[in-house]
């Protein structure tokens, strides 16, 4: 039996996401869905329950996900060696065939499934469906260098109608990072590009990138809970930003560019990470602001 302090102390916690519950009402909130959040069962459940929680007050999420690892997977079971080329994933027509398949028919449900389990009305698309997602080959690196990496795909348009009618009929759109070019051939898009383009298409209030990491970090190793585009450039520059962060703070970057009006790195490993950051006062992780 709870005392009436604890209760007291609830009370105290719903009252405090009452402020961003009316400023972020009917707004959109794109989430990147990804790292040890789509593994662990846990991490899973808490996910799916802060996301259908967002729309029951009133806010319209969208989820852009991943999927690297269960395409390397079923890459493996036909015995195709993944090959990575600037952090891109080098796909020919065959690694293509399987990373749809997998993105699309296996990943992509499995969202869908667990967001309708936790009371959401979830529905899956992906870069091909009604053309959400247009694209053309992908010939350069995010430093300008030429290279080939196969059906990998550049966004050139997202379409967002469709998902914008999808949220106003209370829908929960599930996207799987496919596009497609005008001859109809599908492509590999980064996931973190495509939650990127989402956001600056629908006018989205916050972008969310769920990770495996706390947050973008100074040279000390530092967590950095506010950074403007122009110091986040900077870091990477030289060379405190690295790796495989290096394509997500630049997502990050150009969708502040681009009108987003915050963007967050969180770390997906903390139970209820998307709450802790929307409704609370101190947040989580790192957030960036044009400047």
């Amino acid at each position: 039996m709870n005392t009436i302090d604890e209760r007291i102390e609830r009370a105290g916690i719903l009252t405090e996401a009452l402020p961003y519950i009316q400023k972020l009402y009917s707004k959109t909130i794109v989430i990147k869905y990804g790292g040890n959040a789509m593994i662990n069962e846990d991490l899973k459940r808490s996910v799916m329950e802060d996301i259908t929680l967002l729309k029951y007050v009133g806010m319209n999420p969208v989820i852009v996900h991943g999927g690297g690892p269960d395409i390397s997977e079923s890459l493996k079971t036909y015995h195709i060696e993944s090959k990575f080329v600037s952090g891109l994933r080098v796909t020919d027509a065959e690694t293509m065939r399987i990373a749809q398949m997998v993105l699309v028919g296996k990943t992509n449900k499995e969202v869908v499934s667990n967001v309708n389990r936790n009371g959401g009305k979830a529905i899956g698309l992906c870069g091909i469906d009604g053309k959400i997602i247009e694209c053309e080959p992908l010939t350069e690196d995010s430093e300008g260098n030429k290279i080939d990496v196969g059906f990998v795909g550049k966004i050139k348009k997202v379409n967002a109608e469709i998902l914008k009618s999808l949220c106003e009929d209370e829908y929960i759109p599930v996207i799987a990072p496919i596009g497609t070019d005008d001859s109809g051939q599908s492509y590999n898009i980064n996931a973190d590009t495509v939650a990127s383009a989402v956001a600056t298409a629908m006018g989205a209030e916050k972008l969310m990138f769920l990770t495996d990491v706390e947050g973008v970090k100074d040279a000390k190793g530092d967590i950095i809970f506010e950074i403007t585009t122009s110091s986040a450039e900077e870091l990477i520059h030289v060379g405190t930003i690295n790796g495989g962060m290096i394509p997500k703070v630049r997502a990050c970057v150009k969708a502040v560019l681009e009108g987003v009006n915050r963007v967050h790195i969180i770390d997906g490993r903390v139970l209820h990470s998307i709450i802790l950051e929307i409704f609370t006062d101190t947040g989580i992780g790192t957030m960036f602001k044009k400047g």
